[in-house]
């Protein structure tokens, strides 16, 4: 069974992800960790459970999600995991970023591509892949069936959706990716989202404002 423990980081209130099973391999998904406390906090739950992180994955590359990538490379000893058309969205926070007020952040380099429908193992578990752009232009989300969770990053969240204002995103596409890739998965499916509380496909497909189905 796969363990997920949310963190929530930095002035952007992100949440980040440490996802375990019982070989005690992990994987870490968008670490928005800036300052040195949340980064302590993040190693320190690592630590305290013995778990030995094997994958870096970013479900995009929006500044908020990515402030610990480096972090997390020179921790662990891992590559970082993005999907290819957002390499320019990465390569672009340095330039941003103290224009935010973060003087201090650490570019991290890409070491890996996935792409839509490829799985992701770690420990006895996997991830599956789902490539869901709208938001940003290399958007994915990470998914397991069986276990009925899906790590979504900023495509859906509790009552809404992600922006669409910012470069690269597109409205339109955000809710084809939506409707497309998400909602045809099982309604009771947890969405484990990039900010704020967690939801399900079911309950979104439903009553959600911007997307719903009813």
């Amino acid at each position: 069974m796969i363990e997920v423990k949310s963190f929530v980081f930095n002035p952007f209130m992100e949440n980040t992800y440490v996802l375990y099973d019982d070989t005690h391999e992990a994987v870490v998904i968008d670490p928005g960790c800036y300052e040195n406390y949340e980064k302590q906090e993040l190693k320190d739950f690592i630590d305290a459970n013995g778990l030995r992180v094997v994958k870096l994955l970013n479900t995009h590359c929006h500044i908020d999600h990515v402030f610990g990538n480096q972090f997390v490379k020179d921790t662990w000893n891992v590559g970082l995991t993005i999907h290819r058309l957002d390499e320019a969205t990465l390569k672009a926070v340095k330039a941003y970023a103290p224009s935010y007020g973060f003087q201090h952040f650490e570019e991290a380099g890409v070491d890996e591509y996935v792409q839509d429908g490829d799985v992701i193992p770690f420990g006895n578990s996997s991830l599956e892949v789902v490539f869901v752009p709208g938001h940003s232009p290399g958007h994915v989300a990470f998914y397991n069936t069986k276990e009925k969770f899906m790590i979504g990053g900023d495509v859906l969240f509790d009552g809404s959706i992600g922006r669409t204002d910012l470069p690269g995103g597109d409205f339109d596409t955000l809710i084809k990716s939506i409707h497309d890739r998400v909602f045809p998965l099982d309604d009771d499916m947890v969405v484990y989202c990039g900010h704020g509380p967690s939801t399900t496909i079911g309950k979104e497909k439903q009553s959600n404002p911007f997307c719903a189905l009813a």
